[in-house]
């Protein structure tokens, strides 16, 4: 980064002994803060302008202005600089509590030096890449009130100019004494530095889910038990460069990220498959290497409301503080599953240095709170997809599609009677006019609808064939029942099964009805399914989207109508339907219910052991037609109608998926 001073105002206004003494104190911060700059000045332009301080008799308040010329660009250093959480703990500021909320926001507490500071924080305010800011006022302490901004502007010629301003008001005299010191000098100099390393990150492209900021100090115990449990895995057929990129982020890896590891966005960090990481990290759970959590995120921001070791420990129903809902559990939206290190190998604190800030809810790309009747133009860049405008208190919202050739400005108005019911088309680069036409203060808030895609969901994790084999007494609570979602029902039989029986006896049978499990399972497990249950020569399993499926059973149908030579062949029979089905636990086991996983069994015994028979649910999925329009495929799929058995009022429109020739 290059930078440097270019100018120190000073706006003071004495009106007594007590503020010339206050003056000495100001004036050897401003000093301070210029032979900061001034040593590096040679090799570096960092910091420019501060303001220091402006102190007025009516309403004392400290005004701190920074402005750096970072290389990076805005959108390349807006998930750093507006990661408060990490950007606070690198700046050294001290681990945080929430202790409540209200209507306002938040109230908060943190010690330093002894002294316990709480406050009251106001939801954070932002418009993606270019600005946030928080407004926080404090019960104790020597700070009566700060706001905090930051600005990035795009450079001519590349770059960013990024403002970053401070306005504390003191408390008393020591209020007086201290922010000049920890503000005007040792944040000063800890800023600079913050964002010159955050501007070599931006440029490298380093995620920061991996190797960071710190490096661990494992004493050699722990060092010793780490190479142990890396040569266990590998013997247990885990990727060896997989396994020593997971040992070196243990080891070296950055306290936030160890404290909540995320296998897809390790994944695309290492950029290799994510099931291939994410069945690593199970693998090392059961090693011992790492503790698996649930956490259950808000339907709206999508924080983590509750973390449970356990999914008999999840409870179905809850509550966010931060939006103020209480919502219902969901497996494919409301359920993540996250790793840590296990304690024995390295201890991690998962400490919060900031519960606020854009990259807290990193979907929203806007938020404003506006007073009753304000108008507000805010310019953005967004994503092209499906977004929402909401506010934190009002029912409902409205969408709008970003698009190329879409509108380059819009109204959108919350007046607390009812929301447009259209979905204007506007572009990427649009000007939003924010409208508050109520009576109350709203906080509004603009979302993409797609779902954070490096989550790894419940829904997914409990498909895996390899889930269910390591945890295998992972269940719910008796009685509990959680949405799972949509997921992919598949049901088989083996046709003429009872006369194989018959003909070469039940135990020569038992066995290659086994065999034939085998093979199913193999294929299964391939395209990230799992097996549920068996039912005498029938299975059941489930996928979290229908193509792998359809994949799956169709390569099955093949080995087993086909096999080595010696080999029994077999005939199986398979139905596959796609919907929403509900979790439950049976014989202690996690299983599926719904009338969309009966419609799933209703179809095996129309199938006729040469096809797989499908529902309109699943052929109607784009990676299904992709997968039907793809002459490489070799398959067809035959259209016609049925009845199903206790869905007598319904008529269903169904296709024979087979391979072309049979």
């Amino acid at each position: 980064m290059r930078g440097s001073v270019e100018r120190c105002v000073t706006e003071n206004v004495v009106d007594s002994p007590r503020e010339r003494g206050n003056n000495r104190v100001h004036a050897f911060a401003r000093v301070s803060l210029r032979r900061f700059f001034k040593g590096r000045r040679a090799v570096e332009r960092a910091a420019a302008s501060a303001l220091v301080p402006v102190s007025r008799v009516k309403e004392r308040e400290f005004h701190y202005r920074w402005e750096y010329d970072l290389r990076a660009s805005p959108q390349a250093l807006w998930p750093l600089v507006a990661d408060t959480n990490r950007f606070n703990r690198d700046a050294g500021v001290p681990f945080v509590e929430q202790l409540k909320s209200d209507d306002k926001g938040r109230r908060l507490r943190l010690s330093k030096f002894g002294v316990g500071v709480v406050w009251d924080e106001e939801p954070f305010e932002w418009i993606r890449p270019y600005r946030f800011g928080v407004v926080r006022r404090f019960r104790s302490g020597p700070v009566a009130e700060a706001r905090i901004t930051a600005e990035l502007f795009e450079r001519e010629g590349g770059g960013t100019r990024l403002v970053y301003q401070v306005h504390a008001r003191p408390r008393g005299p020591l209020g007086r004494a201290v922010i000049p010191l920890q503000v005007g000098r040792i944040s000063a100099r800890k800023f600079a530095s913050v964002f010159r390393r955050y501007d070599e990150l931006a440029l490298a492209s380093e995620r920061r889910e991996g190797l960071d900021a710190s490096r661990s100090n494992l004493d050699a115990g722990e060092r010793a038990l780490l190479s142990t449990l890396r040569r266990k895995l590998i013997d247990e057929g885990a990727p060896s460069t997989l396994v020593a990129l997971l040992a070196e982020t243990i080891e070296e890896g950055d306290e936030l990220t160890l404290a909540r590891i995320r296998p897809y966005a390790l994944a695309d960090a290492w950029g290799v498959a994510r099931r291939d990481v994410l069945e690593l990290c199970l693998l090392a759970t059961r090693s011992g290497l790492l503790d698996l959590r649930w956490e259950l995120l808000c339907p709206l921001c999508r924080g983590p409301q509750q973390s449970a070791s356990a999914l008999s420990d999840v409870r179905a129903d809850q509550h966010c503080e931060s939006c103020r809902i209480d919502f219902t559990v969901n497996f494919d939206r409301s359920v993540e599953v996250v790793f840590r290190p296990n304690a024995a190998v390295r201890r991690v604190a998962a400490r919060a240095f900031c519960v606020g800030g854009p990259q807290v809810t990193p979907h929203v790309v806007v938020q404003q709170t506006l007073v009753a009747g304000e108008r507000r133009e805010v310019s953005t860049v967004l994503e092209e997809g499906r977004h929402r405008l909401r506010t934190q208190t009002l029912a409902g919202g409205c969408f709008l599609l970003v698009t190329s050739g879409g509108r380059d400005s819009l109204t959108l108005r919350a007046d607390g009677v009812a929301w447009p019911e259209d979905e204007p088309r506007v572009s990427p680069r649009a000007t939003l006019t924010l409208e508050n036409g109520t009576q109350d203060e709203q906080v509004f808030i603009l979302e993409r609808t797609a779902w954070g895609d490096q989550a790894a969901t419940a829904a997914e994790v409990t498909a895996l064939q390899l889930f269910r084999d390591l945890f295998a007494t992972e269940a719910l609570r008796p009685g509990d029942r959680i949405n799972v979602g949509q997921m992919t029902v598949l049901f088989t039989d083996l046709r003429n099964s009872t006369r194989l029986y018959r003909e070469i006896g039940d135990a020569v049978a038992f066995g290659a009805v086994m065999n034939h499990f085998d093979v199913l399972r193999a294929e299964i497990a391939r395209e990230g399914g799992a097996i549920v249950k068996t039912l005498g020569d029938a299975v059941m399993a489930v996928f979290p989207r229908p193509a792998p499926a359809l994949r799956a059973i169709i390569r099955a149908q093949a080995a087993l109508a086909s096999p080595p030579e010696g080999v029994r062949p077999f005939i199986l029979k398979a139905g596959l339907h796609a919907g929403p089905c509900i979790a439950v636990t049976l014989d202690g086991r996690l299983d599926y219910f719904g009338s969309n996983v009966n419609i799933a069994a209703r179809l095996e015994p129309l199938s006729n052991g040469t096809d797989c028979v499908i529902t309109s649910d699943v052929r109607n999925d784009p990676e299904v037609l992709a997968l039907l329009e793809d002459s490489a495929s070799g398959l067809a799929a035959e259209p016609h109608e049925a009845q199903l058995k206790g869905f007598d009022n319904e008529s269903f429109q169904l296709w024979r998926v087979m391979r072309k020739g049979d």
